[in-house]
């Protein structure tokens, strides 16, 4: 049986769109839900590429769009539970596990901080310049590869700075080392306070030139479940 997220039993019916392939349903023991895809075999869409990129499309969104209604724990693309009882138990057996995280998560998101370094502007090469003659061709390389050198360990000291100051505000911070030099760093805050997140972006902006940093839209707290 397919499975989306779970979730604290609501109190109201809650907006269901349509799944990967068919209806949703939701499975309730305990006081936990399971949002569920019960006619979907994700077997059928295994070997087919084009299948595969919508249906990992379609699950975000159907996690995006409950995520929005109620607290939730999404699960990975691609769960699935053998049956609608082997369902059951295990949200029965984990039930005190997942409500208490789920109490945690309680009006919470995930927001994705990037964090790019800005390329480092140096003098001209002293190739470019043909004046430059033995010792002096040599100096002024020197001088430019220590330059080089001071402002990348300047860059270096200023995230640890940077880090330093998102965890001392947002405790609950997961680093993700990215590609050519980009950082990425999740944040689970309160959606409430998303207008101050941004008030503190600004001022990170500000205090630390030498990185652009970039936050994403708020997010189901996929990085800390």
């Amino acid at each position: 049986m397919y499975t989306y997220a779970f979730f604290k039993t609501p109190s109201s019916s809650l907006q269901l769109s349509e799944g990967i392939a068919g209806r949703l349903e939701i499975i309730t023991i305990q006081g936990l839900s399971a949002l569920v895809e019960p006619d979907f075999e994700f077997e059928t869409i295994e070997k087919d590429d084009t299948q595969l990129v919508q249906a990992v499309l379609t699950h975000d969104r159907v996690i995006c769009d409950l995520f929005w209604q109620v607290t939730i724990l999404p699960l990975r693309f691609g769960t699935q539970f053998l049956s609608r009882d082997r369902l059951l138990k295990h949200l029965s057996k984990n039930a005190t596990q997942y409500l208490d995280k789920l109490n945690q998560l309680e009006g919470k998101a995930e927001y994705r901080l990037k964090l790019t370094p800005i390329e480092i502007e140096l003098p001209n090469d002293p190739e470019m310049n043909g004046k430059l003659k033995g010792r002096e061709y040599f100096e002024a390389k020197r001088q430019q590869f220590q330059l080089q050198l001071d402002q990348q360990e300047l860059q270096r000291q200023e995230f640890q700075r940077i880090l330093t100051e998102i965890e001392q505000t947002y405790p609950d911070t997961m680093l993700k080392a990215g590609s050519d030099g980009v950082e990425k760093l999740y944040l689970l805050v309160n959606k409430q306070e998303e207008m101050e997140l941004y008030q503190h972006l600004e001022e990170w902006q500000q205090q630390y030139p030498h990185w652009e940093l970039g936050l994403g839209e708020a997010l189901p707290p996929y990085h800390f479940v």
